[in-house]
Formats: structure tokens, C-alpha cells, sequence
């Protein structure tokens, strides 16, 4: 008699999407301060900023992890976006990041879907994101997640408030 072997391929972590916690703040500001540097950004966020933007008086942000219990493996930042002369409500997909070693799993493409629920239930119209020019990887991403590539016109001026 022989016997049947199976082969078992590995699987992907079974993940949650859901809102940040105070106590996920570590993981994430280790996670911001990774996608600064793959982008080749100074790192200026601490925990104390994200605790301050995520949880204070006036939160300004939103973010959602992606938790596979053992740990995050990613995560998304929104932004509300607003258009005047349109009277129209937005929300700036502001970062999206997965882990090394964990990309192509769809964790991706689960923070965007989440993305657009909260989006819609604050009453958006659209949901925006940008890449950098050469970051063709992201351009394919966000085109298969039926984002359209806008063009972007005039200059954007900052001043700094002391």
C-alpha cells in the first residue's frame, strides 16, 4: 500500500480590519516611520503626535490596522477632504502600508474597501489617494481598486505657523 501525501501550501493570516487603539500606537508609529523611510521621508511623527491626532480633543485623523492577532500588519489613514464650490465631502486615502512579507495577501485591497465604508458613511462623495510619479507599483494597485488617475494642476503653497 502507499500512502496519500498531501502537500499543504501556506496560508495567509485570517485579518481584521478595524479602527486603531490606543494600544496599537506603538506598531503604528513604527509602521509610519517605514513608509517614510521606503519613501526616503524624515520621520517626525512620535506616539504622542498620533495619540494627539488619533484620540485628542479634536481627533483629526482616522486610522484603521490590519490585526492578525499576532500583530499588525498594516494600516490606513484617513483624511476628511472638502470641495467648496461643489458643497461636496471627501476623504484622503492619506497612507496606505503593508508589512514587508505580507503584501499580495489582499490586506491591501481590504484597508481600501474599508476605506470607502467610512467614507461613504460620512457622507463623502469620493474617496482620493495619491502616489508618487515613478511609484508605478501603487499607480496598477490603486487602478485594479477602480481609483482614476486625476491629473494634478497649479502649485500648492504652505506657510509655516509658529
Amino acid at each position: 500500500m502507499t500512502e496519500d501525501t498531501e502537500t499543504t501550501l501556506p496560508r495567509p493570516p485570517v485579518v481584521t480590519i478595524r479602527a486603531a487603539k490606543r494600544h496599537d500606537l506603538p506598531e503604528l508609529n513604527e509602521m509610519i516611520m517605514a513608509l517614510a523611510a521606503h519613501h526616503g521621508d524624515a520621520a517626525g511623527m512620535t506616539q504622542d503626535k498620533l495619540e494627539r491626532d488619533l484620540f485628542g480633543p479634536l481627533p483629526w485623523i482616522q486610522a484603521l490596522v490590519a490585526d492578525s492577532g499576532d500583530g499588525l500588519m498594516g494600516y490606513a489613514i484617513l483624511v476628511p477632504l472638502y470641495r467648496a464650490q461643489e458643497g461636496r465631502r471627501g476623504m484622503d486615502l492619506h497612507h496606505l502600508f503593508v508589512r514587508d512579507g505580507q503584501r499580495g495577501n489582499g490586506i491591501g485591497q481590504h484597508l481600501v474597501s474599508r476605506a470607502r465604508e467610512i467614507a461613504r458613511s460620512a457622507g463623502c462623495d469620493f474617496l482620493s489617494v495619491s502616489a508618487a510619479t515613478g511609484n508605478v507599483a501603487a499607480h496598477r494597485f490603486y487602478e485594479q481598486m477602480d481609483f482614476l488617475a486625476r491629473p494634478v494642476t497649479g502649485m500648492r503653497y504652505m506657510q509655516a505657523l509658529a
